[in-house]
């Protein structure tokens, strides 16, 4: 359990004068120090985390709360994929070895100006690209429920920051899940907003047109505390607050909330069964509550489920914008350049096979045969036209209700190398989550119960309409 469960529980002993600003990171750095085999982090900053807090505990002293921003007291980690001036960020891979940043991500100057400290970066997988936290060049994180499993991916050390109570939030990014998923196999919560909710600016891109910072925390207020202060247009990215202000919380009825869910889902043979159980407890939960549950048919293309098409798709696209994405790292202009390399066409080749984890390599790859001559119709062009299908029937099924509920995972945690040899096993594995990011719509992971046979936590996916961010959070506490 965390020392403090939430920001207003931290905010309320700072203004009683039961605790500071620099106690709270004390306790953090004891925390990270406590849980290091876990290897949640790459890099802490003591130092700057402990000054900060201090400057903070001044002014609180000095002017009262008035003075301080409305995040104050909440000590964060960012996830090692998005940009903080003059700090590294490596995106977890070598060939970004020893790069700092000229420049803040928006979202980070964003919490700096409400008083956040951040206290370090978080482990990931190399540019988000991964399910697991096993793909990492510093190495795997382990889940401190079991260390022998992981903690899910691409935020596989975001997750585990907060498992361990090193941090108040945890800053991460959402691609196809990266934020939900880890949620799930560590009993969190894990929010996505909506595309274009909150700026991509310093985020290191893999799949542009899926990509969005998200959080994961203790519980759905803090996490609408920190949207509000980072969502909003950005001068910097102009799919930022592009439609919709999301500024009023749709209307809905707290008391007979309308959710559909797929009966189909529940049923398939590749859900697990102890996963299965533990949501169809908590569907009769609901219904018992008063909620209106609504079984809806899961929707079709071509006659075929939607979820036969979701997972290529998915991959098509995210692939095809990698291995655009990452071709500015070529060893040339900043990060890791091979020293063995005897001239330009050496340069780039060496640097870029050493530099990048064989999953990277292989997701450009794929990528760059998507968009070659003579297959971009055939592949990237269908998968776009798919992408189109999977949104409008998402957004027509949530036409009739509040929220759409899912499974947020086939299974809980694996064991490390279960599927580590398997790259479509592992693909597979997020095949609930990847639906909102295909749709663009915002969604939040919260735990649903505990697995009836290996104990570890299950968790639930609320999928919520465009720009109904508040609404579906509000919604996540309200369940």
């Amino acid at each position: 359990m965390p020392k403090y469960p939430s920001l207003s529980a931290i905010q309320e002993a700072l203004l009683a004068g039961t605790t500071t600003c620099r106690a709270l990171v004390e306790h953090y750095l004891e925390q990270i120090d406590r849980s290091s085999a876990l290897n949640a982090y790459v890099e802490t900053w003591p130092a700057e985390a402990l000054d900060r807090a201090e400057a903070l505990d001044a002014r609180l002293k000095a002017s009262g709360p008035a003075a301080l921003g409305s995040l104050f007291g909440a000590v964060v980690s960012l996830k090692d994929n998005i940009c903080y001036a003059g700090h590294q960020v490596t995106a977890a891979a070598k060939i970004l070895e020893g790069f700092t940043s000229l420049y803040s991500a928006t979202a980070v100057e964003r919490l700096l100006a409400q008083d956040v400290i951040f206290i370090g970066r978080t482990n990931c997988d190399q540019f988000g690209m991964g399910s697991s936290n096993e793909n990492s060049v510093y190495g795997p994180v382990r889940n401190a429920l079991d260390p022998e499993r992981v903690p899910g991916g691409s935020s596989g050390g975001a997750a585990v920051a907060l498992q361990t109570d090193t941090c108040l939030v945890s800053v991460g990014s959402d691609t196809g899940g990266s934020v939900r998923q880890p949620a799930g196999f560590c009993g969190l919560w894990g929010f996505k907003p909506t595309y274009g909710r909150i700026s991509r600016h310093g985020l290191l891109a893999y799949g542009s047109s899926f990509d969005q910072i998200g959080f994961l925390a203790h519980n759905p207020t803090d996490i609408a505390r920190f949207l509000a202060v980072t969502a909003g247009p950005d001068a910097y990215d102009s799919t930022a607050g592009a439609t919709g202000s999301g500024s009023e919380t749709a209307a809905f009825d707290p008391k007979k909330i309308r959710i559909g869910y797929y009966p189909d889902v529940l049923s398939s043979e590749g859900l697990d069964a102890g996963v299965r159980a533990v949501l169809e407890t908590y569907l009769e939960q609901l219904r018992q509550a008063g909620h209106d549950l609504r079984a809806l048919p899961l929707p079709s293309i071509n006659g075929k489920d939607v979820f036969d098409y979701i997972i290529p798709t998915y991959y098509v696209l995210t692939t095809a914008e990698a291995s655009s994405n990452l071709a500015r790292y070529d060893g040339i202009r900043y990060g890791y350049r091979a020293p063995a390399a005897r001239n330009l066409q050496e340069t780039y080749l060496l640097s870029r096979t050493e530099g990048f984890s064989d999953e990277v390599k292989r997701r450009i790859l794929l990528g760059t045969f998507v968009l070659s001559s003579g297959y971009h119709e055939a592949y990237y062009r269908k998968a776009q036209q798919v992408r189109r299908l999977i949104q409008q029937q998402t957004l027509a099924d949530l036409s009739g209700c509040d929220v759409l509920l899912m499974p947020v995972a086939p299974s809980t945690a694996w064991r490390f190398g279960e599927k580590s040899e398997d790259p479509v096993a592992m693909y597979l594995a997020d095949v609930f989550t990847v639906q909102a990011n295909l749709a663009g719509v915002p969604a939040l992971a919260l735990p649903a119960g505990r697995h009836p046979e290996n104990g570890l936590p299950v968790g639930v996916q609320l999928i919520g309409g465009l720009w109904d961010d508040e609404k579906l959070l509000e919604i996540g506490s309200r369940l």
